[in-house]
């Protein structure tokens, strides 16, 4: 089993590049079979999510060729099977997009239910209110979400709560459904733009992605597109916070700084130098960092998936903070993890009351979802001694290549598969 053991107390300095953004590229590939003629979709994130969901792409009958570990192209128009189940896709949250994907082509679909990091119920009742409303029968058994509809008409479809995934389903489902169809409520995450803008370029009529209210005309069918995803927002913030909390000066290269903006201004209460350029922001800090209260909230507000990283630095810093954690009820599963590095954290209900310590020491932690297993990696950087993080499968869902990017910034990681090799890194660094 591979585990990333690092040696803290380095300090990050250089230069780091930002991959496509993961939640985008999910939703986009799955977009990408709605139409039959190839599509080309370009800085792809190289993580086992995004292989997993071109394996079922691939199972149903599309042709897939991957040009480069970051670009690959898609045809949809060989696609024989409506059914997507395999061991994999199980594992993945994002399969629920190829429900909205293929209902809007072929009107009907069926899906395994999705699986994914354990944070929390993250309930598709929405997504299925919204397939109702445009005249689909949704049906769920043998853990399989079955959709179908003689036709899908376009209708107004208020969320009751703000749901990501539930907006770009309905979204891409309503692309080609007959008539307007309005969403209200919607999310405004970067991502929800980012697959409005790739199904607009395939000739779909989507205005409004960003605000909360999405207008969509449906359309007969998509053409071809060549598309270049965003960069993500979550990997950029994850280094950002390493730098916080060893202390160092990088350049974070390849990002869009409105979209790291809730990030940003924490990085700077809690005493970082933040310097913003047209596609780059510069981390600087002196390792010393102060208290502050952080609540998750749907973009714009501070993401819930870089909660674990913003408790990782209020840690070690002084005085005592509050993270209140508004969108998934399971989301301080790291906190025990943390503990064990000599964290003084107090859960009440979704509030953990931070008093800062000193400074962290090495422990072997369990990475229990990919975020706050990035969070244990920031962790180990800023820590004393040597630290070993277990079940790094959950991280290398969501990101690429981070132990050798981050060694290039001069931590001290390595990711290793038996006891040999983690004996043989602790010889040499000690």
């Amino acid at each position: 089993m591979e585990q990333y053991v690092i040696k803290g107390g380095s300090p990050l300095y250089g230069e780091v590049v930002i991959g496509g953004a993961k939640n985008a590229a999910l939703a986009i590939l799955a977009a990408a079979i709605m139409t039959d003629e190839t599509v080309t979709i370009d800085n792809l994130p190289n993580v086992r999510d995004i292989n997993v969901l071109l394996h079922a792409i691939e199972e149903i009958g599309a042709h897939v060729e991957r040009v480069n570990p970051h670009k690959v192209k898609i045809n949809g128009s060989f696609i024989q099977d409506v059914i997507v189940d395999n061991e994999f896709i199980r594992k993945i949250r994002a399969s629920y997009y190829l429900i909205g994907a293929l209902l809007g082509k072929y009107k009907r679909a069926e899906v395994a239910l999705p699986g994914g990091c354990d944070i929390g119920s993250r309930p598709i009742d929405l997504h299925m209110k919204g397939f109702r409303a445009m005249g689909a029968t949704v049906d769920i058994s043998h853990g399989l979400f079955k959709v179908s509809a003689e036709q899908l008409k376009g209708t107004h479809i208020y969320l009751d709560k703000v749901s990501v995934g539930a907006t770009i389903n309905i979204m891409m489902a309503a692309a080609m459904a007959e008539g307007k169809t309005v969403i209200e409520n919607a999310a405004k995450e970067p991502h929800v733009v980012d697959v409005a803008n790739f199904l607009n370029s395939m000739g779909a009529n989507i205005r409004g992605a960003g605000t909360d209210v999405i207008r969509i005309v449906g359309v007969e069918k998509l053409h071809k597109t060549e598309y270049s995803i965003i960069p993500d927002q979550i990997e950029a913030g994850t280094f950002m916070f390493a730098v916080a909390a060893t202390g160092g000066d990088v350049l974070v290269k390849n990002v869009i700084p409105k979209h790291l903006e809730a990030t940003t201004a924490k990085l700077i209460e809690v005493g970082c130098q933040v310097e913003e350029f047209d596609d780059a922001v510069r981390v600087v800090s002196n390792g010393k960092l102060q208290h502050t209260q952080v609540t998750t909230l749907p973009y714009p507000g501070f993401p819930t998936d870089m909660q674990p990283q913003m408790a990782v630095l209020l840690g070690i810093a002084s005085g005592t903070s509050t993270v209140t954690e508004s969108i998934f009820e399971n989301r301080f599963k790291y906190v025990d993890e943390l503990t064990r590095m000599g964290a003084e954290i107090k859960v009440e209900s979704n509030i953990a009351i931070i008093t800062g310590v000193p400074k962290y020491t090495g422990a072997r932690v369990n990475a229990p979802d990919l975020r706050a297993g990035a969070a244990l990696v920031i962790a180990g950087l800023a820590a004393d001694g040597i630290t070993v993080v277990d079940d790094i499968y959950y991280v290398e869902r969501g990101y690429e290549a981070l132990e050798e990017k981050l060694t290039s910034l001069g931590a001290k990681i390595e990711k290793v598969d038996n006891e040999k090799d983690l004996q043989k890194f602790v010889l040499k660094v000690s």
